[in-house]
């Protein structure tokens, strides 16, 4: 794993090994699909409702929406859904709520359900681009093995779709995007006034088993996909964590259904790096973890009147910024707030870890604030810790005026523009937004937990990735994650020396130019519900 990291790093003198160039005749198939499981349709939202986008940080909470098919597809089109198609000439290609590194999607998820009226009791797989459920497993008549008013939505990576255009890197990339759909989930289900638990002390193997992914006969000529975590979804609060013994059980004796469809007809490339990590970081069964974030102030306002619905369907990754919009000093202030863990406001409440990654800022054009290299502590008893690790020549000054319970430090006052550039593999993008950011993690601490927490702290990341995107619509700017950056030139860059401290994901937000050659068509026109 170790080794992997190291070996899938951007240099300045080579890149991470990848194709040499697109196949576009070898391009993964967007949608996996199960010919031969029945198909339910769902109900499509009806986007005109729904809470404020700033209600979702508020206590009490919103009150909850049953659990039922409607409520069910409507967490599903608002996590994993299309939100539009874009087209140009002839080409044309879906956009979906939960983003992904070059919108390849690795990502799938399953339902598991017991109880839900209209829906049989079983697994079944989402296929966003019609909107509709595949039933993979009809539970015989058993145990309940699932508590009154709760479901299990299931991730997994297919990590082909990635490598085909990323290489070795790809791995990260996927992982970035369970993060990216852990938080999409836990905001769609916020907007419902739902809870999400993530199931941290179940295995690999045990979600393999119950969602179906350890079936060969069902994936004959079909890409693997690799069991990546359990959500637990209730609109109640305080329910206990589902335990495996029953579902597997229940899963073991099922009727499974369907084959799964091949995304590539030919493999230009294969990348055994790819197989190796994945093996490397699978995760045995462990302990449910019992760490809550510490009670803070109260988040910062928010300006946005927008609906929770329309920020979550408006979602779009930034593909080049003006290089002259600001944005204000109490919206940056916002922004870091919102990364920071609380009990009981999403998206941070899902998990139970405390915060392994801190942010490294480049400010450009924020109203207020010097230009400069920025370190916005989100877990501040590592503050002392970074201070013996980073250069000697940061200054280590408080932002005059920053709220007191928001640990942000200017290191440097400069023009950062070009190094910001140059480190995110010389993209004008990380240089024309209002700022960008390099996602710090504590690397060699946390893997002594166990080579599995390797997939975390990129979850982690990919979390961080969805607060900032959703912030920067929130504040009518946009935002895009970045995921070529020349690793060890932003270790240098701080000064850090070994592996104590490594960069795991990028972020930029800015005001966006529009290329107006792309058309936009509905999400789900295509449809006739």
């Amino acid at each position: 794993m170790l080794a992997y990291h190291q070996r899938s790093k951007h240099q300045f003198q080579r890149y991470a090994a990848g194709p040499d160039g697109m196949d576009w005749n070898s391009q993964p198939d967007p949608f996996r699909t199960y010919a031969g499981s029945p198909r339910l349709e769902l109900p499509l939202l009806d986007a005109s409702a729904g809470p404020g986008y700033a209600e979702l940080y508020q206590q009490p909470s919103i009150a909850p929406q049953p659990l039922d098919l409607n409520s069910l597809a409507a967490l599903l089109q608002l996590s994993f859904g299309i939100s539009a198609w874009k087209q140009y000439d002839e080409t044309r290609w879906a956009l979906r709520c939960n983003p992904s590194s070059g919108n390849l999607h690795p990502t799938e998820a399953y339902v598991v359900a017991q109880g839900c009226f209209g829906l049989v009791d079983g697994v079944h797989h989402y296929v966003s681009r019609d909107h509709l459920l595949e039933q993979r497993c009809r539970f015989a008549d058993v145990e309940r093995v699932l508590p009154t008013n709760v479901f299990l939505l299931g991730l997994t990576s297919i990590h082909w779709r990635e490598a085909w255009k990323y290489g070795e890197r790809a791995f990260r990339y996927c992982q970035h995007d369970v993060g990216h759909a852990i938080a999409a989930v836990r905001y769609a289900a916020a907007a419902l006034g739902w809870t999400v638990k993530l199931l941290d002390s179940w295995s690999d193997v045990e979600i393999g088993r119950v969602l179906g992914t350890d079936r060969s006969e069902d994936n004959v000529q079909a890409e693997r996909e690799h069991p990546d975590i359990l959500l637990q979804v209730s609109p109640l609060t305080g329910t206990e964590a589902v335990k495996p013994e029953k579902l597997l059980r229940a899963s073991g004796a099922g009727g499974w259904l369907g084959q799964a469809n091949t995304l590539s007809v030919y493999h230009m490339h294969d990348w055994p790096a790819i197989d190796e990590v994945a093996a490397a970081c699978t995760k045995p069964e462990t302990q449910e973890s019992t760490w809550q974030a510490s009670k803070l102030p109260e988040p910062l306002n928010s300006s946005c009147i927008l609906s929770a619905i329309e920020i979550i369907q408006q979602r779009r990754s930034a593909q080049s910024f003006d290089g002259i919009g600001s944005i204000p000093i109490n919206v940056f202030f916002r922004m870091l707030d919102m990364t920071l863990p609380r009990p009981g406001i999403p998206p941070w409440d899902e998990i139970s870890w405390a915060p392994r990654i801190d942010l490294v800022l480049f400010v450009h054009r924020v109203d207020g604030l010097e230009p400069g290299l920025y370190l916005f502590l989100r877990n501040a008893e590592r503050g002392d810790t970074l201070r013996t690790l980073f250069s000697k020549e940061f200054e280590w000054k408080r932002v005059d005026g920053c709220p007191a319970h928001l640990p942000l430090f200017r290191l440097v006052a400069a023009d950062m523009r070009d190094a910001a550039r140059a480190l995110s593999c010389h993209q004008e993008i990380a240089a024309d937004g209002a700022f960008s950011l390099g996602m710090l993690a504590e690397h060699e601490a946390s893997l002594a937990l166990g080579p599995w927490v390797y997939r975390q702290l990129f979850w982690e990341a990919g979390m961080l990735g969805q607060v900032l995107y959703l912030e920067a619509e929130a504040a009518g700017v946009r935002g895009t994650g970045i995921g070529c950056f020349f690793d060890d030139g932003v270790h240098e860059a701080l000064g850090l020396q070994g592996n104590r401290m490594q960069s795991l994901y990028h972020f930029t937000i800015g005001v966006p130019l529009t290329d107006t050659r792309l058309q936009t068509l509905p999400a789900y026109g295509h449809l006739k519900r």
